[in-house]
């Protein structure tokens, strides 16, 4: 098969899908690569490696959707690819489709066969934990004096005190933003609605974290001693209200700080809207907001290598074993099919935007073979099937 690494050109992003490491190992099981000029330059791999390891350079990213009959990025596809993507063509990148209708609609258009990386990770995405630590450290230079914060240092100084932060969610973006708040001193408070996982950070924190359930109440009671507030929340898309609303925020000191690593629109946090590194902060009621979207893309080189090194059995059991042996093998790879020949099969996108759709394992005709399981990626579910 013919497999083509594409060039990321959302705005700030500088991660590549597959470093020249992933080459060599798709190379020796008897694939050809094409790799887009400059695919990795911004991490680091410029192309002299991904030759070396194999690959064939292509100048333009029109020969590379008209040559490859499986191709991947790490990001959205921009509407300047859609019409580039064939019919049976096998694409692959954090789609996120819910999000994102007019994809959907080019997509489902092309008869293309897509998969949602977001969806795949059995173990959680590198990503998310990147973003979580790098959203933390951004937090950090948020909250200087220079960029409009409060000016306090996480740790504090002699005769100054640490600061309060609040991490909403502790899944791997609240973990890996803890990890580092923790170290560097910070008085943390950590919220979910698992008391399981409340319960696993006060072990593994010897109890020197505060833990409360997640909800707007609780919140609004601790926001007047918080200087910093990380959002780690996956949002369920449907509903209408916020954990953080605009009102809410005066509750905080001037020059606070909020990051919301999970700004999905809509979101957690009212006021939340996507920036870019380029820009990333504005205020709102005297508290200076980050919402970049892509904040792993701030580190491309150490995101890539082990993103990449998590997709590869992915992109290896496409390309030696087909689509529909790898959605029976793996449940978290059925899952994040998400288009098929023109027919929706992601059950967040119908419940979210009302679309109909199909389930991969009926759609592949697989149904009725020894499958292996996966919980759905999302709490949003959907019997608004197609009447086929």
């Amino acid at each position: 098969m013919v497999f083509g690494i594409l060039k990321d050109i959302k705005e700030g992003e500088f991660r590549v899908i597959c470093t020249p490491a992933e080459v060599e190992s798709i190379v020796a099981a008897g694939h050809k690569v094409l790799a887009q000029h400059d695919c990795g330059k911004g991490a680091g791999f410029p192309d002299e490696k991904y030759a070396a390891a194999g690959a064939e350079i292509v100048e333009s990213m029109e020969e590379m959707y008209a040559r490859s009959e499986f191709i991947a990025k790490v990001k959205e596809f921009e509407p300047c690819e859609f019409d580039l993507i064939r019919e049976d063509q096998i694409i692959l990148g954090c789609i996120h489709p819910a999000g994102h209708p007019e994809e959907v609609d080019a997509l489902l258009k092309s008869k293309c066969i897509a998969f949602t990386a977001e969806d795949c990770h059995r173990y959680g995405s590198p990503n998310c934990e990147a973003a979580g630590k790098q959203g933390a450290l951004f937090g950090l230079e948020s909250m200087l004096t220079i960029n409009g914060g409060k000016g306090k240092w996480v740790g504090g100084f002699a005769g100054a005190p640490r600061m309060n932060i609040l991490i909403l969610g502790c899944g791997a973006v609240g973990k890996g933003a803890l990890e580092v708040l923790y170290a560097l001193g910070a008085n943390c408070t950590v919220m979910d609605i698992n008391v399981g996982i409340l319960r696993n950070i006060g072990f593994e924190y010897n109890n020197r974290i505060s833990t409360m359930y997640c909800n707007k109440e609780n919140i609004a009671r601790v926001l007047p001693q918080m200087d910093m507030v990380i959002n780690a929340v996956k949002w369920p898309k449907q509903r209408k209200d916020f954990l953080i609303d605009k009102e809410m925020l005066k509750l905080m000191e001037p020059g606070s700080v909020l990051v919301d690593i999970s700004n999905d629109d809509p979101g957690a946090i009212e006021s939340s809207h996507e920036t870019h590194h380029d820009d990333p902060r504005y205020v709102v009621n005297g508290v200076v907001h980050f919402c970049v979207s892509n904040i792993p893309g701030a580190v491309a080189h150490s995101t890539s290598v082990s993103y990449a090194g998590e997709m590869l059995p992915f992109i290896m059991s496409i390309l030696n074993k087909g689509v529909v042996e790898t959605c029976v093998s793996d449940g978290f790879y059925r899952r994040a099919l998400t288009m098929y020949k023109g027919l929706l099969t992601h059950e967040e996108t119908s419940g979210i935007q009302g679309r109909p759709w199909i389930r991969p394992e009926d759609v592949l005709g697989i149904a009725d073979r020894k499958l292996d399981p996966a919980p759905p990626a999302t709490t949003t579910r959907s019997d608004n099937f197609y009447k086929l």
